[in-house]
């Protein structure tokens, strides 16, 4: 009896297990949502309310003193240099003699034999000696270097990015400068952005020329490709080449302007568009609006907007790359 009873009742739970396989394998998810749950989760664009405070567009730069460039003493005159006034280290005031060139005149002797007369070639500007480039006999042509003068005056350059120069449309021209241990903070006058234009030469210094020369160049400085700002140190402020700096340029401030965050904005300068979102889930409704100060946090809306609109916080564009950075699928 043992022989058919055991196989059999074996045959039995294999039998089993097998059809609980093929359940588990065919008809597990059979039933699935039978109990009426569907998945509910949705992704909703964040929005914001355009708010009133105070708002201050105050750039603060890293900076560096710089001497103002120095002036090169251009001959005048054609011929061959008689005689060198100056040396290097020499206080100089605009008008001081430089250096003397004889020149051939067009006009020969009763004779027929050549004329000479003398051009004394003076400093343009006051300052130091810093270099002289000639020497007595040497033959020069109009134009070329014979000395340079380094002006007694120094700027504050930095290096802002292209971006930030949308924060200085309103052309502030002045800035606050404030030198760690150096004096204490003072205004400088003068204040320009400029960056590299196509085609200019290079400096002294392997830089190109700032456009407005007047102010000179810094010394010594790399050019970095990108915009720089800078402005004149006043005369009755003591300061060294090379200390480092702040500089705070201040473009505009508003009490009680309309404000709303910067992601929400699209567009910079001027105009820009905010959206509205829609109430039905549709896609959002683009609205026009007038910019004024931005802080590189917030901007100011100057028309197009009331205070307590709803606007979405990103602009539909950003809304995807935010979701992304948060860990949001849809």
């Amino acid at each position: 009896m043992r022989r058919w009873v055991f196989p059999v009742l074996r045959l039995v739970v294999f039998a089993a297990i097998a059809a609980a396989l093929v359940k588990l394998a065919f008809f597990s998810g059979a039933t699935a949502g039978a109990d009426g749950v569907r998945p509910t989760g949705v992704v909703s664009e964040p929005t914001t309310t355009v708010a009133s405070g105070s708002i201050r567009n105050d750039l603060t730069v890293d900076a560096t003193v710089f001497a103002d460039a120095a002036a090169p003493v251009r001959a005048t005159a054609a011929g061959e240099v008689t005689k060198v006034a100056v040396a290097p280290g020499a206080a100089v005031d605009a008008g001081t003699p430089v250096a003397v060139v004889k020149q051939q005149l067009a006009t020969p002797a009763a004779d027929g034999s050549p004329r000479y007369g003398t051009v004394t070639i003076t400093a343009g500007a006051a300052g130091t000696v810093s270099a002289v480039d000639v020497l007595v006999g040497q033959q020069v042509a109009v134009g070329d270097v014979l000395a340079q003068v380094a002006p007694p005056t120094f700027n504050v350059t930095g290096s802002i990015a292209a971006v930030q120069q949308y924060r200085l449309l309103t052309k502030p021209t002045e800035a606050k400068v404030t030198i760690a241990g150096g004096p204490a903070p003072f205004t400088c006058t003068g204040l320009s952005v400029s960056a590299p234009l196509a085609g200019a030469s290079a400096g002294s210094d392997g830089s190109a020329q700032a456009p407005a020369p007047s102010a000179g160049s810094p010394s010594g400085a790399g050019s970095t490709g990108g915009p720089t700002v800078r402005c004149a140190v006043p005369a009755d402020v003591t300061v060294f080449a090379g200390l480092a700096a702040k500089l705070t340029i201040s473009a505009g401030s508003a009490d009680d302007a309309l404000l709303v965050p910067a992601t929400a904005v699209e567009g910079a300068g001027a105009a820009g568009t905010v959206y509205r979102p829609a109430a039905d889930g549709s896609a959002p409704t683009a609205v026009k609006v007038q910019l004024g100060i931005f802080d590189g946090q917030q901007v100011q809306i100057v028309s197009g907007l009331k205070k307590g609109d709803e606007i979405l916080q990103f602009v539909p564009s950003k809304v995807d790359e935010q979701a992304a950075a948060n860990g949001i699928s849809g």
